[in-house]
């Protein structure tokens, strides 16, 4: 192959556990490909070539310095397709505000130019180690799970499971009945959520359907005695638009501003969004949306990164809580194991795909559950998780139940007592109504969750 940089961008003897204790690389581990006719070790070293300090031809700005910031091929395993490169900490472009580290520039290094190489069949990262100084140099959380259950009046530690929805249609509904539409559900319920699409639209202005909403938490606040939790979606192309949207939700929300999260599509609007709502509101819970996200992080997709990455990018940047699909519990892709995403984001430290990840202390994000999930669904889901720690946000589940979203939501919350009492669903919805009518609410899930669940609850249609 012409032009082979394996003699500079690549030293197979550096030893993994000895760059991690060297504390002064970010680590990648992609799943790499070449073209046909192309060998591995000199296609892995173009890539970090192009990841890094390298160009095409010699070129004569190239010193000594630059040599010495090499992103370096470290591990092959051409067989599994298995390639890691070290990326020294000096690569990455810092704040001339506070000297942090910023996502797009771990992004262009990483995921840039490398993308598009033509000796490259596909190059997907896979998993990622950010040493201790990098995890001090990103922001991180501001708030967590933690700060919802005081506000919902539970325990801090272990609070449980917030039962949310999803105002459907997915394209929203006009001021009067989205109003309407969240206090029927927080009379059962503890979180609402804008869907993706709703912001400020023609037939829905901000500033018309948003103190309606506020108006609706209150009075179901008056009405059940409990705190009520919305999360408004500021997202927008500017950052003025997104501020001057915040600037009003947390003005009409007033004395329950608290109870306000803000969601932004991260994906879609990239990591300055993410970054700009986290540093502006740093009190309000940031809500972060991966609407698009399977563009690339698809199985499907053999390029970008997965969806781990995804949601191990959006700790360190901030997000309060990251939506991590339902794991095989719901409609969209995904499986059982991909409990190792919500484990990666909410515990201090974690074995990912390739790396153990220590976060030194950064709060934790919360994996928000989100994708056809109902009541029926829910038990199996925490079995397979083994908490129930989580925000789940139930469209169909709660508007789909036969008594209504009230009834609805309450049926979420007693599918998670019933998991956590390790009670059996059939015997437990003979005691718990809401329960009971999600099976005849969710025939389709009943049958293939409860097959024989007429006869032992007294259906008979």
């Amino acid at each position: 192959m012409a032009n082979d940089q394996s003699n500079r961008y690549a030293n197979l003897d550096l030893k993994e556990e000895d760059l991690i204790a060297g504390g002064k690389h970010i680590l990648v581990a992609y799943k790499m490909k070449p073209k046909a006719g192309y060998d591995y070790l000199a296609t892995a070293a173009h890539f970090a070539a192009e990841s890094s300090t390298g160009t095409n031809v010699e070129v004569s700005t190239t010193d000594d310095f630059t040599k010495g910031v090499d992103a370096l091929v470290y591990y092959i395993d051409e067989a599994n397709e298995d390639m890691r490169i070290a990326y020294p900490l000096e690569l990455f472009d810092r704040n001339v505000t506070d000297g942090r580290m910023m996502m797009v520039s771990f992004l262009t290094l990483t995921i840039g130019n490398n993308q598009g190489m033509g000796d490259v069949e596909y190059g997907k990262m896979i998993d990622f180690y950010v040493p201790p100084r990098a995890i001090q140099l990103f922001d991180g959380p501001s708030k967590d799970i933690s700060d919802l259950w005081r506000i919902l009046g539970r325990p801090i530690k272990d609070g449980g499971y917030i039962a949310g929805t999803i105002i459907k249609p997915k394209l929203g509904l006009r001021p009067e009945p989205f109003a309407e539409a969240a206090y029927q559900f927080w009379l059962g319920g503890d979180f609402i959520k804008n869907d993706e699409p709703q912001g400020n639209q023609v037939f829905s202005p901000l500033k018309k359907t948003i103190p309606l909403v506020a108006d609706a938490m209150k009075r179901a606040q008056d009405e059940t005695g409990e705190a009520k939790l919305f999360s408004a979606n500021i997202t927008a192309d500017d950052h003025y638009e997104m501020m001057a949207r915040a600037d009003f939700i947390l003005e009409t929300f007033g004395p329950d501003a608290d109870k306000v999260a803000f969601l932004v599509d991260g994906y879609v609007g990239g990591p300055g969004m993410i970054t700009t709502a986290r540093r502006q509101y740093p009190n309000q819970y940031l809500h972060y949306h991966r609407a698009g996200h399977g563009a690339v992080t698809s199985p499907s997709a053999k390029r970008g990164y997965s969806a781990f990455v995804l949601a191990k990018m959006a700790r360190l940047q901030g997000a309060s809580g990251i939506h991590v699909g339902t794991m095989g519990y719901g409609k969209m892709e995904g499986a059982a194991d991909d409990r190792i995403i919500a484990y990666m984001i909410e515990r201090d430290e974690c074995q990912g795909p390739v790396y153990y990840q220590k976060w030194y202390g950064m709060k934790p994000t919360t994996p928000i559950i989100s994708g056809g999930m109902n009541a029926l669904r829910l038990p199996g889901f925490f079995e397979n998780l083994g908490h129930g720690n989580v925000i789940n946000t139930a469209g169909g589940g709660s508007y789909g139940h036969i008594d209504g979203p009230a009834a609805g939501a309450k049926s979420l919350r007693q599918a998670y007592e019933c998991w956590k009492a390790g009670a059996d669903p059939i015997e437990w919805a003979k005691e718990h109504r809401e329960f009971a009518r999600a099976f005849e609410s969710f025939p389709q899930d009943a049958d293939k969750l409860y097959p024989g669940w007429r006869e032992k609850l007294g259906v008979h249609k």
